[in-house]
């Protein structure tokens, strides 16, 4: 395994790495009530429209990669066009899975890109500051993602009794963008396919290499749209950024 890790945090010293931004917006619409989510209206633009910019108005990203459901290809790709989204290079079809999606992505990513960035497609809401913030971390531990502290009280149960109460002082609700080394989540993605894993969260395939990830600042305002009421929380964060409340 030592070996293996060393071949993927090979660096070329002489300039920053440069970062390709995956992002997953293959997913089905079964918790948002028939409406697929990406394409959702969220202010005046789809909730797509809105994540691209936030990585098209990044310095740190060198290019876009889109993964989307095969129904879906032909308005993604419509919508990259007629925002003129430059760099987004190309638009693919995802997998049945997330993980299946997340490696369609990384197989079109430049394969010169030293680091990736994967992020979900329904995160429209997320800040220059956050993604600066996960990929300098990235270029210096390999592995880097977003995060808050957990707020509520959590519970252990088990058949709907519960356990304990788990202290929340060392736990974290984990966003995206997350970013690794280009070889380093190429080949931790391969393994955990290899190995049956189904995973929902890209930190776990580097993680099952024993490697740990770098937690960043995350924010309340980074949230992913699910269900309709996240909708309408995302319209209210507009607002107050538009009135300078946030």
């Amino acid at each position: 395994m030592a070996g293996l890790l060393s071949l993927f945090k090979r660096r070329r010293p002489e300039k920053a790495p440069g970062c390709s931004a995956v992002i997953v917006a293959a997913g089905s619409a079964r918790r948002m009530e028939g409406i697929d989510k990406v394409l959702a209206p969220l202010g005046e633009l789809p909730v797509l429209v809105h994540t691209l910019y936030a990585f098209q108005d990044c310095p740190a990203i060198d290019e876009i990669v889109v993964v989307t459901r095969e129904d879906l290809l032909v308005e993604v790709s419509r919508i990259c066009k007629d925002f003129a989204f430059r760099k987004v290079t190309k638009v693919v079809v995802g997998g049945a899975e997330r993980i299946g999606s997340v490696q369609a992505g990384l197989r079109e990513a430049d394969p010169e890109a030293e680091l990736i960035a994967i992020h979900d497609g329904a995160r429209p809401l997320v800040s220059q500051e956050v993604i600066q913030g996960v990929v300098e971390a990235a270029r210096l531990s390999s592995a880097a993602a977003p995060a808050i502290p957990v707020t509520d009280t959590v519970k252990w149960a088990e058949g709907g009794r519960t356990v304990e109460t788990v202290d929340r002082s060392q736990l974290w609700a984990v966003q995206t963008p997350q970013v690794f080394e280009a070889g380093l989540i190429r080949g931790a993605i391969q393994k955990a396919i290899d190995d049956g894993e189904g995973l929902t969260d890209d930190c776990g395939a580097v993680e099952r290499l024993g490697m740990p990830v770098t937690l960043t600042r995350g924010s309340q305002e980074n949230i992913k749209i699910t269900t309709p009421l996240d909708l309408a929380v995302g319209e209210a964060i507009l607002r107050a950024r538009g009135e300078g409340l946030l």
